[in-house]
């Protein structure tokens, strides 16, 4: 009876030690995903008006991030820009995504978005500037 007591216990404490190796990768994954995304968010405010609304600019992860093995061809990192119609396309919604595959095979992915104004943003909160 023992025996079993000590197998039961035993079995479940190996699906809690894996479902925590999960929880820990994604933990992880999304920490590295996040600092991807602020690293491309960061590069692209220093843009000019011109270079920020080019819709065939292509994002890369920053080197020092691929000089992580873990990081390295396992995240990709797409942008997409949106024209706000109702600013007269001088404010632009800029949203850079993070894809990856997680410890179980499953593709994550986690997303941040940013506002680009023509004149700044404070123009179009004060339209006097």
């Amino acid at each position: 009876m023992a025996a079993g007591v000590l197998g039961l216990a035993l079995a479940t404490s190996i699906t809690t030690l894996q479902r925590s190796f999960l929880s820990l990768d994604s933990a992880r994954n999304i920490e590295t995903a996040c600092r991807i995304m602020q690293c491309e968010l960061e590069k692209e405010r220093l843009f000019t008006w011109t270079q920020v609304s080019d819709l065939a600019y292509v994002p890369a992860i920053d080197s020092a991030l691929l000089a992580d093995p873990a990081v390295a061809g396992r995240f990709s990192l797409s942008r997409s820009v949106l024209t706000l119609a109702d600013h007269s396309g001088r404010l632009l919604q800029i949203t850079v995504t993070v894809s990856w595959r997680n410890y179980d095979g499953r593709t994550l992915q986690r997303s941040l978005s940013t506002y680009f104004g023509n004149n700044g943003l404070t123009s179009f909160l004060n339209p006097q500037i």
